[in-house]
């Protein structure tokens, strides 16, 4: 009897381990899911906002700002995680601050890393973005200058010499004098020609998530059906870094579409020069720049 006893009660704190393990287990998921849906560190890897934002800044970001999502991903890891996403908000205004995950460059369906970059939103749908000799014009104004705007090269590139690398493809363009270009908006249809399709052929295939644009004996064919318009099925934005001449934007790899939104950057809670080692933990320590640590964003 003694036996069965001790047996009894062997498998009784198992199953009590069990249940705690179990409990604590979704407690910690629900505690991940909810704090990766509030707010995120990040760190800065690129120079494209200096002096707004600097490289090795680690800043945290309000991901409520514009809507209520789960988390898109395993942190630290390319493991995308299917989500959920309620919008309570317009979405970014012109002139904000916007943490969005990258979507990819031209003729790539999705990026293959998980990134989150930062840029400044200068266009919402329906503006119209056009930059002559450096100056950024929204529907024909003259854009608000920021307060840390940088140019690194002297002069700005002319006219005669087109980017290869332009968004979108094929226009005779450069960084400095750009457009113009229309933001897409939810609901507007696209009149679509073979001319035209370069403009519009990657957001198609993206908004399908495969590849479904083909052009044959002149006609263009979206998911085997031939057509000649488009209805966009969400909203986006334009990007541009406060550093003009050292940012990969939009002008480069083109929109970015609502629901890679992520919210906004709130402040630089730490700072230090991310190009030393960690291996060189004392001249690492060294490099923390105190004077950056608070700032708001």
């Amino acid at each position: 009897m003694a036996k069965n006893k001790t047996g009894k009660q062997a498998q009784s704190k198992k199953e009590r381990f069990i249940a705690v393990a179990r409990e604590y287990t979704i407690l910690i998921l629900i505690a991940f899911f909810v704090a990766s849906s509030i707010i995120q560190g990040s760190l800065v890897p690129t120079g494209s906002m200096e002096s707004t934002i600097n490289v090795g800044d680690f800043i945290l970001v309000n991901r409520l700002a514009y809507d209520f999502y789960t988390p898109r991903n395993v942190p630290h890891t390319n493991l995308r995680l299917p989500f959920a996403r309620w919008e309570w908000s317009d979405g970014p205004e012109k002139g904000d601050i916007v943490v969005f995950e990258f979507p990819g460059y031209q003729g790539n369906l999705e990026h293959t890393d998980v990134q989150s970059w930062v840029k400044r939103c200068v266009g919402v749908p329906g503006d119209t973005i056009v930059i002559r000799d450096r100056v950024l014009f929204v529907n024909g104004k003259e854009f608000p200058i920021p307060a840390n705007i940088r140019y690194e090269n002297k002069y700005s590139h002319p006219v005669t010499m087109p980017d290869q690398e332009i968004f979108p493809r094929n226009e005779y363009w450069n960084t400095d004098n750009y457009g113009p270009v229309v933001v897409p908006g939810k609901g507007e249809e696209i009149k679509l020609t073979t001319e035209n399709l370069y403009r519009y052929e990657d957001l198609i295939n993206r908004e399908y998530g495969k590849r479904v644009v083909r052009v044959k004996d002149d006609k263009i064919f979206i998911n085997g059906k031939e057509t000649d318009t488009f209805t966009i099925k969400q909203n986006y934005y334009f990007m541009v870094g406060d550093n003009r001449n050292n940012s990969a934007d939009s002008r480069v790899w083109g929109f970015v579409p609502r629901d890679k939104i992520l919210g906004e950057p709130m402040f630089v809670f730490f700072s230090f020069d991310s190009s030393i080692p960690f291996s060189n933990f004392f001249k690492l320590l060294g490099s923390i720049r105190f004077n950056r640590i608070g700032k708001i964003l």
